[in-house]
């Protein structure tokens, strides 16, 4: 299908499934249906308040759409680990369908989308560079970026912790990893943005064209990348996954994957520096625990992982009849997995409200997913966001907001589009 047709198809069914989702919200708005308004402003401003509402009217609800959502912490680990569910891979969804805060189909995100056995072998790909071993050689890359970006930022004195800091800090150790070039690397920064903000589905006209060029971009950026590697192969992730073209993975898979490893490699992390901040600076106690003993960063990233995490849902459809949470959810149907909500979940967290980063760990929070989509990314977003913490503790003690902080417009990922701060 050419470029021309792929943009008419897309702005196309675009602008009448923006308005048949924002219709169905708001008619479930008033009919009582809860992920209906998470969806609309809202759910957008304090989704928290309305997941108690859901907690409260049981484990299992329905939804206007005939399927099923959760806020249970072991109902959506059980969801997530059972291999009697999974996604929906793209060539089964309908023409402009959408999946439950799924990308639209005409942007591939590699094994985001795929079942096994594919999701197995493309994910067996990309694993070693997030591995143990190789967090450990990427942990002083990441200090040494975190250390440049604060010393701006103290020059400046007041800055958007945003754009001037939890943003170019990913961006720059995954274009790292992949070996981009650096004068690539505002380019991908980009289009990886626009197609993060996909995650939603289209919301327009001109946001399915915004989405449908930066893939075009970036799939000739990556073609680029990919021939100039099989020239010049370098120590770069890039450079293993040319080798294995035609073996392990088939060429139309590479530009898929990669863009996977891009718009993962930072969306998650600069939402979740954003929220660690944005927690701390509303709770005065605990950013002067951090500021006292700095050791605390690792701590205070998983707490904010579990009260308030970058990413707020995922679903997932089951592929025969199941039993689960005292309902039966049909083949077919889906179950919407509130990972936001699981995080404070009374029956598995103690005074779940209560923001605590010296937290004694217990079960483990949801909000990397869990079982085989568990985040590939996870050791990598945990290393950037405890390294960002540990040096803004110790470098910027008196950090605090100077303006009015500006929240992303989404379902699927929460946290700052801008927070204005200063260290004066």
């Amino acid at each position: 299908m050419s470029q021309v047709a792929q943009l008419r198809r897309a702005t196309g069914f675009a602008a009448g499934l923006y308005r048949e989702r924002y219709d169905r919200w708001y008619a479930g708005r008033f009919r009582g249906d809860d992920v209906a308004r998470l969806r609309l402003r809202e759910g957008r401003r304090d989704p928290y308040a309305i997941y108690e509402e859901m907690r409260a009217k049981g484990p299992m609800l329905p939804t206007r759409l005939g399927d099923w959502a959760t806020t249970s912490h072991p109902l959506a680990s059980q969801v997530l680990r059972s291999r009697r569910f999974g996604v929906r891979e793209l060539a089964e969804v309908p023409d402009g369908g959408l999946v439950h805060g799924g990308v639209h189909e005409e942007v591939d995100l590699s094994f985001l989308g795929l079942n096994p056995p594919d999701h197995t072998r493309l994910r067996r790909l990309a694993a070693p560079a997030f591995s143990p071993r190789m967090m450990a050689v990427y942990s002083a890359q990441v200090e040494r970026i975190v250390g440049r970006l604060l010393e701006a930022a103290e020059r400046r004195g007041d800055f958007d912790l945003i754009a001037d800091f939890a943003a170019p800090l990913p961006i720059a150790v995954i274009t790292g990893m992949l070996g981009v070039p650096a004068d690539d690397i505002g380019a991908f920064q980009r289009y990886g943005t626009t197609l993060g903000s996909a995650l939603d589905g289209l919301r327009s006209l001109r946001h399915a064209r915004e989405v449908l060029r930066a893939n075009a971009e970036l799939e000739a950026i990556f073609e680029s990348l990919f021939a100039l590697r099989e020239r010049e192969p370098g120590d770069d992730l890039i450079s293993a996954l040319v080798v294995e073209r035609g073996e392990r993975i088939q060429p139309h898979e590479l530009v898929p994957l990669c863009s996977l490893l891009l718009v993962a490699g930072f969306e998650t992390t600069v939402n979740l520096i954003g929220n660690a901040v944005l927690a701390l600076l509303a709770h005065p106690d605990q950013w002067q625990a951090l500021r006292d003993d700095p050791g605390l960063a690792s701590s205070a990233v998983e707490e904010v992982l579990r009260w308030d995490p970058p990413v707020r849902e995922t679903g997932r459809v089951a592929f025969d009849d199941i039993d689960i949470g005292g309902v039966r959810v049909r083949a077919n149907q889906w179950v919407v997995l509130v990972l936001a909500a699981t995080g404070r979940d009374p029956e598995v967290f103690p005074d779940p409200g209560r923001f605590d980063i010296a937290r004694t760990p217990g079960a483990e929070h949801l909000a990397f997913s869990s079982g085989i989509h568990y985040c590939i990314g996870a050791p990598l977003a945990r290393l950037e966001a405890t390294a960002a913490l540990t040096a803004i503790a110790r470098r910027l003690p008196r950090l605090r907001q100077r303006g009015p902080l500006v929240l992303r417009s989404s379902t699927t990922i929460r946290g700052p589009l801008h927070l204005p701060v200063t260290v004066r």
